[in-house]
């Protein structure tokens, strides 16, 4: 219970901090419509993983399996009826070996950039922007060609802690 009302809280600081920001365009493609959007030739070519995030702050996929550099395009769609500034989702695919804990920590203070620390930069292999209830985010990408485990999250203040994660299984 305090969990929750450490999470409510964060999300109550957060909202007061201000609404907005950019995706991290570098590593991402990101289109925020409440509809599928056109696919790209990439996105066409990949495998698509559909992923849905609530405000119960879940995921419903939390393990995904890939081959080395297989193109993988990710679409998270955020179901709920709360306003955005108070609940969103995003999909941060994170290095093999990062703390997702201090990945979810430093981001509580990085609402200008969708809540992914610009200090950890290094350590995002993909991610999307925020979506707020009713809207799809979606990224592509192509998983790393070394085998193993890579965290993913939702960076959204207090969502990691309440369990919004799960894990690329390359292999």
């Amino acid at each position: 219970m305090k969990l929750l009302s450490f999470a409510c809280l964060l999300v109550i600081a957060s909202t007061a901090i201000g609404a907005g920001g950019t995706a991290q365009a570098q590593t991402t493609t990101t289109t925020k419509t409440t509809k599928s959007a056109t696919k790209t030739k990439s996105a066409k070519a990949a495998r698509t993983v559909e992923i849905t995030g609530n405000e119960q702050m879940k995921y419903d996929v939390t393990s995904i399996t890939a081959k080395p550099r297989e193109t993988l395009h990710v679409v998270l769609k955020a179901v709920g009826s709360m306003p955005k500034a108070a609940m969103a989702h995003n999909f941060v695919l994170l290095t093999a070996g990062t703390s997702p804990l201090e990945v979810a920590n430093a981001a509580l203070t990085a609402r200008e950039t969708d809540f992914i620390p610009p200090t950890m930069k290094d350590k995002v292999l993909a991610s999307t922007g925020l979506a707020g209830g009713g809207e799809t985010v979606e990224v592509t990408f192509k998983a790393p060609a070394k085998p193993g485990t890579y965290p993913y999250l939702c960076t959204f203040p207090g969502h990691f802690a309440l369990g919004m994660k799960g894990d690329l299984v390359v292999k």
